[in-house]
């Protein structure tokens, strides 16, 4: 199969041949056309497959086709939303690229920054939103965003929007959007709850699941090495001494971890940087790009960012610390074996992080390579569980207990204060 045999209109197919597209991914072969149909959808991927272009070249084909678009004043006709401000970006930048050719118009809205230029360009006139819950919702309240002529609507990374941190702020936007409406749903995990939890939303909705849910690319070598805890910084220097890793993605549960990881990098004279909720949208932006043009030799990441991190040929991840909520995991290492290249993910193991990585191997039904040659094996086999400060999944820390619902507190919070 080919883009031209979906049916799409010149100024797009233009567009898309001139990226070097010839060949759809499986989940764009599959999604367009029922897109193109006007059908609802849940569309399953592995991280790197194409999802964003799966919706957007559609999306751009039936706002484009729709005549009232050049005969009335600029409305949203699509809404967009994603969890984080780089996704956003970046579903933005893919839109402007697939409709080059075409007379609409889109733009990105996100927190962190001033509001200024983004009120300019809605009051401008837009026909594609692509949002972040909290900057969305506080122009609604300030009158200045109006979702009454949306005609699609897209969740992008849906398990996280759907979830207990969004949930509440996806019930405000359903209550205001037309009830007749184009609804699609992407992600490349979507765990039964959240399946369940969507069907009250979708109608009759086609399922489009080109790989496994919670799958990883067969392209990406993974592998673990079991290490003491306080070894893991010493041991990440001692990899970081392949000069042929010359670009490397370190994930680190916590905003504070990823700084303490730069800081020690930095001493060692190793070019890096963090990126993380707590760093403002300019520096998280001057990080990304520098890491893009590989000026910065390893950028340290919470899972806050970790979706919207899309960096050509990326080879290398490492987790510094496993994720404790095992779909991060799938995302974390997606980063890297993209489009069928090749990557590599290494994971740091404590003792304590043993049960994470059963969780990890369970989801994606994969049991990962263990490295025994380096210089810092573990030897503190049960370390001594005392009251201490805990992680749950978005980085935040807090002293308690470890267990499901200390895991869940304040995620809102943070994703809030990302968006």
């Amino acid at each position: 199969m080919t883009f031209q045999s979906l049916g799409l209109i010149v100024p797009i197919s233009k567009a898309i041949t001139k990226e070097g597209y010839t060949q759809p991914t499986p989940i764009q072969a599959e999604a367009i056309p029922e897109i193109l149909k006007g059908r609802d959808l849940i569309g399953c991927a592995q991280t790197g497959t194409g999802k964003t272009a799966a919706f957007s070249i559609p999306i751009l084909q039936l706002l484009s086709e729709d005549t009232e678009n050049s005969r009335q004043k600029r409305a949203i006709k699509c809404l967009i939303v994603t969890p984080t401000r780089e996704l956003a970006i970046q579903i933005g930048e893919s839109i402007s690229t697939y409709g080059a050719y075409t007379n609409l118009k889109s733009t990105v809205i996100f927190g962190g920054v001033n509001q200024t230029s983004q009120v300019k360009a809605l009051r401008n006139g837009v026909d594609i939103l692509v949002a972040t819950p909290g900057r969305l919702l506080d122009l609604m309240n300030q009158k200045i965003i109006s979702l009454r002529d949306i005609s699609i609507f897209v969740l992008d990374e849906a398990d996280r929007m759907l979830d207990m941190g969004f949930i509440h702020d996806i019930k405000k936007l359903l209550a205001v959007l037309p009830a007749k409406k184009q609804s699609l749903f992407f992600s490349a995990t979507m765990p039964p709850p959240i399946v369940k939890l969507s069907a009250g939303i979708l109608k009759n909705p086609v399922k489009v699941e080109v790989t496994p849910v919670s799958s990883t690319a067969e392209t990406i070598n993974q592998s673990v090495y079991f290490v003491d805890k306080n070894n893991k910084m010493p041991l990440l220097i001692e990899v970081l001494g392949n000069e042929k890793m010359s670009s490397v993605l370190v994930f680190t549960r916590t905003k504070h971890g990823a700084d303490k990881v730069v800081k020690v990098l930095k001493k060692n004279n190793i070019n890096a940087e963090a990126i993380h909720g707590n760093k403002s949208q300019n520096a998280r932006q001057r990080a990304l790009s520098n890491f893009k043009d590989k000026t910065t030799r390893v950028l340290v990441a919470t899972d806050i960012a970790a979706r919207g991190i899309d960096v050509d040929n990326l080879e290398y991840v490492i987790n510094f610390d496993l994720p404790n909520i095992p779909e991060s995991y799938v995302h974390r290492i997606g980063r890297t074996g993209r489009a069928g290249a090749n990557g590599k993910a290494l994971s740091f193991c404590d003792a304590e992080e043993k049960a994470y990585l059963r969780d990890i191997e369970k989801l994606i039904s994969l049991k990962v390579d263990v490295v025994d040659s380096h210089p810092y094996p573990l030897q503190d086999m049960n370390p001594v569980k005392t009251p201490k400060q805990v992680v749950n999944k978005t980085g935040d820390s807090f002293k308690g207990n470890r267990n499901s619902s200390n895991r869940r507190t304040n995620k809102k919070s943070e994703y809030r204060r990302s968006a």
